[in-house]
């Protein structure tokens, strides 16, 4: 018997189950995201059902990976270096950001610059992981829970982001940073914390 169908799944089973786990998702709300029963999801997961490619990328979506990783592919070795001109400025309702570190890692490294905004047009965040930022220049305005924090440059915090937390810039010309946090599932899109409700920190 040809064993070259089931390899593929073989493959992909124990990275679709380990995925999920990593991104805190049940059975059932993964397959909810992905536009499936829990009874599919769960036949891939084991082996049983072999997934489309239109399947793999709707998977890869949910759980923030690519296909090759799904795949179980070795990905080349990143450069570790990230040069002064690398990858441009993103903006997202004000906040800028210029990637500092490699895709796919656990910790994510961006430098940011945070404008100044009235204190109440900061967003709440709470999500699990951990989150560490260095004040480059400009004052920051950090709530931990109650607690309000004013950073001068030099100064650094570093807390569980489950703690409620909102960050904004304390005088007018904004603040600039050093910012890093271990939400691997995170998009550099999704990591603005601002004043709309769709923006994410």
């Amino acid at each position: 018997m040809n064993p070259g169908p089931a390899e593929p799944s073989a493959t992909v089973a124990p990275q679709l189950r380990e995925l999920r786990r990593r991104a805190g998702l049940t059975l059932e709300a993964a397959a909810a995201r992905a536009g499936l029963s829990p009874a599919h999801l769960s036949r891939l997961e084991t082996g049983r059902r072999q997934p489309s490619l239109p399947l793999l990328l709707e998977l890869a979506r949910t759980y923030g990976t690519t296909v090759s990783e799904l795949l179980g592919e070795t990905p080349a070795v990143a450069d570790p270096i990230v040069r002064a001109g690398g990858p441009g400025a993103r903006e997202a309702d004000g906040w800028t950001y210029w990637q500092a570190g490699g895709p796919g890692r656990g910790m994510q490294a961006l430098r940011v610059h945070v404008p100044y905004t009235s204190e109440r047009g900061e967003l709440v965040r709470v999500h699990p992981g951990e989150e560490w930022l260095y004040v480059l220049k400009g004052r920051l305005r950090l709530y931990l829970g109650e607690t309000r924090h004013v950073l001068e440059p030099g100064d650094s915090a570093h807390f569980d982001s489950l703690t409620p937390h909102r960050i904004g810039a304390a005088a007018e010309g904004g603040a600039d940073l050093l910012f890093v946090h271990t939400l691997l599932q995170s998009s550099l899109a999704g990591l603005c914390l601002g004043g709309a409700a769709t923006t994410h920190h």
